[in-house]
């Protein structure tokens, strides 16, 4: 040590290390402002080193890559305060549908297979959904030759003016990724951000517009079964266990056929609405998704398991695999 620390320098020096390991436990706790402790640790750490260059310049390596990691954290929460405040104002604006029980008269004018369908599901006698909170685990990934990324993902939609959002955090090659999925007022938006900052895809327009419409209508399916009343869904039955429903929100008009099996139980939903999109391009092919394990969630017997297929011409491609870990009803708040 060449140059003297003062006691004031050397209490500073002292916080600024306390400083640090609060924020290396806040960020194992996942806590929402670990970054912002970060962040000032590295500032007055950084400064403090520029006035003991000489001594403590050795000190900049690890702040550099304490920055990086706290920025990555910073993009993540900038993206997440997106999602909350979209997800905010929905409860503001978009979430008055009357919550009375559905009664068998609410569902006479469905076809056969569907009213079975919501008794068996438990929709019946239950109140009618105007929103949903649901989290999902899973994996996902772009191109057939690709290996599956992890994901977690948090949704809310609502059904009064039909709008879903959609944050999901995972890994691609190995750094942190976040996706936001937007839709309101029949408009949709896509963004996935490698680092949570740099944009690997980046999707809006006409085309994604009807591409989530068809996800709404998916997730009405199987997630809210009791939506299904919707008078946006008209329908047209096939045979005994196989239906069409088609869906107009606004100017968007997207359909899908229902498979039902023996046990009244929705097994697959196949769409030619829907695209697979990287934000550049755009190409049609039959979306479809199995389900299988129904189980008991929240009151209703609903599928617990999903695969996201699209039916490419050389063969089947299985984009996605997702479990349902938990959904809630009716909500009247954010939980984060």
């Amino acid at each position: 040590m060449t140059l003297p620390i003062s006691k004031p320098a050397g209490i500073i020096w002292l916080l600024v290390t306390a400083l640090f390991l609060l924020y290396g436990i806040l960020y194992l706790l996942s806590a929402k402002y670990s970054w912002l402790i970060g962040l000032f640790a590295v500032v007055v750490s950084q400064i403090l080193i520029i006035f003991f260059w000489k001594d403590a310049k050795i000190g900049t390596i690890p702040n550099l890559i304490i920055m990086s990691i706290t920025l990555v954290s910073l993009g993540s929460y900038l993206l997440h305060s997106e999602f909350t405040s979209r997800v905010k104002r929905g409860f503001l604006e978009n979430n008055t549908l009357p919550t009375d029980l559905l009664t068998k008269n609410d569902i006479a004018h469905l076809p056969l297979m569907v009213q079975k369908y919501l008794h068996y599901t438990r929709s019946v006698g239950q109140p009618k959904i105007k929103n949903f909170r649901a989290e999902l685990v899973g994996k996902m990934r772009s191109n057939p030759g690709e290996d599956y990324m992890k994901l977690h993902s948090i949704q809310y939609n609502f059904y009064q003016n039909p709008s879903r959002y959609y944050y999901m955090t995972a890994r691609k090659m190995g750094l942190p990724a976040t996706g936001l999925h937007i839709y309101q007022s029949a408009t949709a938006t896509f963004q996935v951000r490698l680092l949570n900052w740099f944009k690997i895809i980046d999707a809006s327009g006409d085309k994604m517009n009807q591409t989530e419409t068809v996800t709404l209508l998916n997730e009405m399916c199987f997630m809210a079964p009791a939506t299904l009343i919707d008078s946006r869904i008209t329908w047209k039955v096939i045979n005994d266990t196989t239906v069409t429903a088609i869906f107009k929100n606004g100017n968007i008009r997207v359909s899908a056929v229902l498979y039902f099996n023996e046990k009244c139980e929705l097994v697959s939903f196949i769409s030619n609405d829907r695209y697979d999109t990287d934000g550049k391009r755009y190409t049609n092919y039959p979306f479809k998704t199995p389900v299988e394990d129904y189980q008991m969630l929240s009151g209703y017997l609903l599928p617990g398991k999903v695969k996201l297929v699209y039916q490419l011409p050389e063969g089947d491609f299985t984009y996605g695999e997702l479990e349902y870990k938990s959904i809630k009803y009716n909500l009247t708040s954010f939980i984060d």
